[in-house]
């Protein structure tokens, strides 16, 4: 017996359309994802702390005959957000999916030795930014009557595991993805999807305190079934994916991506 299924436009990983927010777009996995959902077909809003390397990546988006737009934002103040969405209306009228992507981690150590200075900026960017700006997503969403939206946080296999040496970056991280499922269940009625990701160790800045240290890098690697590290762009199309219409029935999830790491 052949059985035969009907393609629609929701089979389809296409963000034509869509206008995506990308915080901590400036490099490593922000950068990947927006230039993927560049790629995919949306215009893209790029968020992070500082505006020349925002700058940078627009340029390279709008080089590749993509739509940019660069908008410097500190996602744990509040009002800052405010103007970010602002400014993205000015340039696009409407903003359709976000990725929290920025983070910190300024403190890499025993977690009972972590200065509360470390853990107060830690919780300020990575827990308090990304719900400050789920919530100006939806107040946006609601307000012009959207018929779906879709959220992707990003959240990191420390928060699934014991994360020793980065211990308050792993709660956080923890509180993603208890973010991330609470938020699906309550924004559903909304059609508001809301997943997250969870990388494992991956070749960026962010990350170097470990890919550029020999023994924890092949510490790491030595119990990777893929037996390597992952890049950024290995990550990009996991939020490609999230954001689309093919994911239409897909939410309160966390894909890891971490080549096979965390199943051992």
């Amino acid at each position: 017996m052949v059985i035969s299924v009907a393609m629609t436009g929701q089979s389809r990983i296409s963000l034509e359309g869509k206008v995506i927010l990308v915080t901590g777009a400036s490099r490593g996995i922000g950068e990947a994802m927006a230039m993927a959902c560049s790629e995919a077909g949306a215009k893209v809003i790029l968020a992070s702390r500082k505006q020349p390397g925002l700058d940078e990546v627009a340029g390279k988006i709008e080089a590749a005959g993509g739509e940019a737009a660069a908008i410097a934002c500190h996602t744990g103040k509040p009002e800052q957000i405010d103007e970010l969405f602002a400014k993205a209306m000015d340039k696009f009228g409407q903003i359709d999916g976000l990725v929290n992507n920025a983070a910190t981690n300024p403190y890499f150590g025993p977690v009972v030795d972590i200065p509360e200075k470390a853990m107060d900026k830690t919780y300020e960017v990575n827990v308090k930014g990304y719900l400050f700006m789920a919530q100006r997503l939806v107040k946006h969403l609601r307000d012009r009557g959207a018929d779906t939206g879709s959220i992707v946080n990003v959240a990191s296999i420390a928060g699934m595991r014991a994360a020793p040496m980065q211990g308050f970056y792993g709660m956080t991280k923890a509180a993603v993805i208890s973010m991330t499922q609470t938020l699906a269940f309550e924004l559903g009625g909304s059609n508001i999807r809301v997943n997250a990701i969870a990388p494992g160790l991956i070749e960026t800045r962010f990350a170097s305190a470990i890919v550029q240290n020999p023994q924890l890098r092949d510490h790491v690697v030595s119990r990777t079934p893929l037996a390597r590290h992952g890049q950024p762009t290995e990550i990009a199309g996991a939020a490609v994916y999230l954001l689309s219409d093919a994911a239409s029935f897909v939410s309160g999830h966390t894909m890891v991506i971490d080549g096979a790491l965390t199943v051992g």
